[in-house]
């Protein structure tokens, strides 16, 4: 992230410790001249190229994933453009280093790894000077903002200000994945106390210690939050990430229809997972009409998932009322029915007119689910008799285990495939190798939000758009699906392969922006040629001249 104001121009020593601004290596003899830097570097001129050759090398003689993401974490400290420049030569490979699910490990050592400052820490001790501190970041204008609490890090837990990985890792795919900026972009950890024993125990923790504030002052602190980013950065787009169901929804809530907001959880999520059904139909040949799913899990993620899919069928001609009853919800304590009064009030417009049941099999048998959905960040939940359940039913049966990092999935691709005798229509959370049963080999897609959250903040930001609707989520979620090709649907690969996620991100990205401006919601006149505003507006990691 930056570390100096847009006027600041310096020279000598300094030059190199500016991340955006450093070039290592590649200063030219002239530059060297002109900015002081004589002696200061080894006298040999590299190329970008030749840099980023060098880091793949670097990181090729790393065994541990953890280790390479530390790695590219010091470069992005250090040489932002060379940074992205690594990233993008090679996307497939490089973001689940920079994000899950290596950023779960990453996020759990957060303060036995700690190097340098990166992004803010508001914490509740300074509740009262949230403007003032915002003021402290050195880039004036703002347009993105990545927040977290902590608390429900994908599929740990409370991990406190250790949450930070993931605005960070966030952030860093705004860019690698649909070229945002990177100077517009800040990550913030909300640091509200946490509940996390080990946590407050351990003498390296970085955070407050306390446990986590509820109730009226937490929500106070969060107005104070969104007040002061809107009088600081009166354009940006602030993502809230990673918070408790407890809090995550009421918070989108409460600003959705106020300022430009989205939780990625809820609505990211929901997007890549219709993403995912639009391309299983094109396998399945049927209609997202037909489609009856059921979720392993009743949080924000599955509720937001069904909602989005609700809607989506309801502009295609079910009634919403309808539509809803078609996704189904099943937690801790068994299928979501109306007589049980344990239900939260974004969870009551999926409860089924329906008698209890206590095991998803039995749900699955009941339902008759063309697809099953998982979001319980409990691993193995989706066992050889659920798909063999699946599988019995349909003659290809949709197998979501959304949950990450891996080690949450509900079951792997091998599981899915072999359990299903190669029919399942199958998308993780996660990544998994390819499978081969009986001679076909199988390619899993990875139903990452990152082929969701980054088109939409590009079009955002093309725009400077004032909401972010459900529409939109819509609108990128077929963006997504249509550029599977037929080769790749007929290896089960229902998302475009991640070695193109740019190309398929900005195809996302102006679909999203027609919409923004047709509806409306840009604050920018709508140009003549908006493919050509949105690509001209990307960002590309090369060093100026």
């Amino acid at each position: 992230m930056a570390e100096l104001r847009p006027e600041s121009t310096p020279t000598g020593y300094a030059r190199l410790r500016a991340p955006r601004l450093n070039k290592g290596s590649a200063f030219t003899l002239a530059e060297r001249s002109a900015y002081g830097l004589e002696g200061l570097l080894p006298p040999g001129v590299s190329s970008l190229e030749l840099q980023v050759a060098r880091t793949h090398a670097e990181l090729a003689n790393l065994d541990q994933d953890l280790q390479k993401y530390l790695l590219l974490s010091d470069l992005q400290a250090r040489n932002e453009t060379l940074f992205y420049a690594v990233i993008m030569s090679d996307p497939a490979t490089f973001m689940p280093i920079v994000y899950t699910p290596t950023v779960g490990e990453a996020s759990q050592k957060f303060d036995h790894i700690f190097r340098a400052a990166r992004g803010m820490y508001l914490p509740i001790s300074a509740r009262g000077r949230l403007e003032e501190l915002l003021g402290n970041w050195p880039q004036q204008d703002v347009r993105f903002i990545v927040v977290t609490d902590g608390e429900r890090i994908l599929g740990l837990g409370d991990l406190g200000v250790g949450g930070m990985g993931i605005p960070l890792g966030k952030l860093a795919l705004y860019t690698a994945c649909a070229g945002v900026p990177p100077q517009y972009c800040l990550p913030i950890t909300l640091d509200v106390g946490t509940n996390n024993a080990a946590l407050l125990e351990d003498p390296l923790y970085l955070g407050l210690r306390r446990n986590r504030v509820r109730g009226e002052e937490y929500m106070a602190f969060i107005d104070e939050f969104v007040a002061a980013v809107q009088a600081r950065f009166p354009k940006c787009c602030i993502q809230w990430e990673d918070f408790a169901n407890i809090n995550a929804v009421p918070i989108l809530e409460r600003f959705r229809d106020r300022t430009c907001t989205f939780n990625d959880d809820i609505q990211g999520t929901a997007a890549v997972a219709l993403a995912g059904i639009f391309g299983a139909l094109r396998i399945s040949g049927q209609k997202l009409t037909q489609q009856r799913l059921l979720f392993l899990g009743g949080g924000s993620a599955a509720t937001g998932i069904a909602e989005l899919i609700s809607q989506a069928m309801a502009l295609d001609g079910l009634a919403i009322a309808a539509a809803r009853s078609r996704n189904a919800l099943f937690d801790i304590n068994g299928l979501m029915v109306k007589s049980r009064t344990d239900l939260a009030a974004f969870q009551k417009p999926f409860a089924l007119d329906h008698a209890p049941i206590g095991k998803f099999v039995d749900a699955i048998r009941a339902l008759r689910p063309t697809g099953i959905i998982g979001v319980s960040t409990v691993p193995k939940l989706f066992n050889q008799q659920v798909i063999e359940a699946m599988a019995e039913i349909n003659e290809r049966p949709i197998i979501f285990p959304y949950s990450n990092p891996t080690s949450r999935s509900e079951c792997t691709a091998e599981e899915a495939y072999r359990w299903s005798s190669g029919r399942a229509i199958f998308a993780s959370g996660s990544p998994f190798p390819p499978v081969e049963i009986n001679g076909q080999k199988f390619v899993p897609g990875q139903g990452n939000n990152v082929y969701i959250f980054p088109a939409v903040g590009m079009a955002v930001f093309a725009t400077e758009a004032t909401r972010v609707t459900e529409e939109m989520f819509i609108i990128a979620a077929r963006g997504v699906a249509e550029q599977v090709s037929d080769a790749s649907l007929a290896t089960g690969l229902i998302y475009p392969p991640q070695s193109q996620i740019l190309e398929a991100s900005l195809h996302v990205a102006i679909q999203v922006a027609e919409y923004i401006f047709d509806k409306g919601l840009a604050r920018v006149p709508k140009p003549r040629d908006v493919a050509a505003h949105i690509r001209g507006a990307a960002y590309r990691p090369v060093y100026p001249t």
